[in-house]
C-alpha cells in the first residue's frame, strides 16, 4: 500500500522585500523565523545561507515582488530565487513562494507586437528554480493562475477591506469603478456592502489632448469609495476623486488591496479630494507614505496565515477564496 507524502515542520522565511509582514505572518502562525542569512557581496549579488536543519520541513518564502528601500522588483525576484535554490537544495520536503503581490501580473497579454508576456516568464522560473506551490493575492489577472503548472492558491483581500469598510459611518454609500474593467470587482464590493454601483467612463477628446471622465451612476451627495486593485502612480484614482467630487459626491474614499504607490504618488494623493486612501500591507509603504496621513492600511498577516496553515496542514483553502 503506497504511503501518504507527509511533511515535517513549518518553517517561514523571509526575503528582504517585506520582513514586517513575514514576522506578523510568523507571530500568527506561532513559530519562530526561519534563521538565515541574506546579504548581498560587494558587487551586489545575493548571498544567502540557511542558519538551520531544513532537511524534510515544509518552507514558506514570504516575498512580494515589489519595490522598497532594499531593492527593486527585480532585485526581490533574484533575491527569491537564490532562496528557493538554496532551500532544493537542502532538501526542503516542499517550498511555497509566498507573493502577497505577484509583480509583472500587468504584463499578462500581448497588447502590442514584439512585447513579451512578463507575468508568465516570471511564473516559469519560479518553476524552473524549483518552487512546489504558490501563495498568492488578488493577481491582476485571474487568469495568471493557468500560467503555472504547478498549484496556485489565490487569495483575495475583499474580506478585509470589507470588514472596514462597514465600519465606517457613512450612509448612502456608491462604489465605484475607476474604469471599466474594475466594474466586475466592484460590484462584488457593492453587493456584499449593500451599496449603489457607478463607474467612471474614461473617453479621449475628439483631438486627443484631454482625458473626460464621465461618470455613469448616481453619486450627488454621496459617500463614494472608489475600488481598485492596484494603486501605481495613482494618477487614474485622483482624476476619478475629481470627477465624483465635481459631479456632487459629498465624500470620497479610495481602497485598492495593492499600495504600489511609486513616483508622484503620495503627492497626488495629499493634493486630491481624496478624504482616505485604504490599502493593505502586501506592500510595505515608503517613508513617504508612512507618513501620509490619508493612508490606512489594513493588514492581510492573518489571511495568509491561515492559508498557509491550510497548505501545511493538507486542508481546504477554498473557504478563504471569497
Amino acid at each position: 500500500m503506497a504511503l501518504a507524502m507527509g511533511f515535517g515542520d513549518l518553517k517561514v522565511f523571509s526575503g528582504s522585500a517585506h520582513p514586517e509582514l513575514t514576522r506578523d505572518v510568523a507571530g500568527f502562525l506561532g513559530v519562530p523565523l526561519g534563521q538565515a542569512r541574506l546579504k548581498r557581496f560587494p558587487d551586489t549579488e545575493v548571498s544567502f545561507q540557511i542558519d538551520e536543519n531544513i532537511r524534510g520541513t515544509d518552507v514558506f518564502i514570504v516575498q512580494p515582488l515589489c519595490a522598497n528601500g532594499s531593492g527593486t522588483v527585480n532585485d526581490h525576484l533574484v533575491e527569491l530565487m537564490v532562496m528557493i535554490d538554496a532551500f532544493r537544495r537542502s532538501s526542503a520536503a516542499r517550498i511555497t513562494a509566498v507573493l502577497p503581490y505577484y509583480g509583472y501580473a500587468r504584463q499578462d497579454r500581448k497588447d502590442k507586437p514584439r512585447v513579451p508576456i512578463s507575468a508568465k516568464l516570471v511564473a516559469n522560473v519560479l518553476s524552473a528554480a524549483g518552487t512546489n506551490r504558490v501563495l498568492t493575492m488578488d493577481l491582476h489577472k485571474a487568469q495568471i493562475q493557468g500560467f503555472f503548472d504547478i498549484p496556485v492558491d489565490h487569495l483575495f483581500a475583499a474580506p478585509v477591506i470589507i470588514d472596514y469598510l462597514a465600519r465606517l459611518d457613512s450612509s448612502d454609500v456608491t462604489i465605484v469603478s475607476p474604469d471599466a474593467g474594475g466594474a466586475e470587482r466592484a460590484r462584488a464590493y457593492a453587493k456584499r456592502l449593500d451599496a449603489e454601483l457607478a463607474i467612471i467612463d474614461k473617453r479621449r477628446t475628439d483631438d486627443g489632448t484631454a482625458e473626460v471622465m464621465n461618470v455613469v451612476g448616481d453619486v450627488v451627495g454621496r459617500t463614494c469609495i472608489i475600488q481598485d486593485d492596484i494603486i501605481d502612480t495613482a494618477g487614474t484614482i485622483t482624476k476619478a476623486a475629481g470627477a465624483l467630487k465635481a459631479n456632487g459626491a459629498s465624500r470620497v474614499i479610495a481602497c485598492a488591496v495593492h499600495g504600489v504607490l511609486s513616483g508622484p504618488a503620495i503627492g497626488r494623493i495629499e493634493q486630491s479630494p481624496i478624504d482616505k486612501l485604504i490599502v493593505t500591507n502586501t506592500i510595505p509603504l515608503s517613508p513617504a507614505g508612512q507618513a501620509c496621513g490619508k493612508i490606512v492600511v489594513l493588514s492581510v498577516a492573518r489571511l495568509l496565515g491561515q492559508a498557509i496553515k491550510s497548505i501545511h496542514e493538507e486542508t481546504s483553502v477554498s473557504s478563504l477564496f471569497v
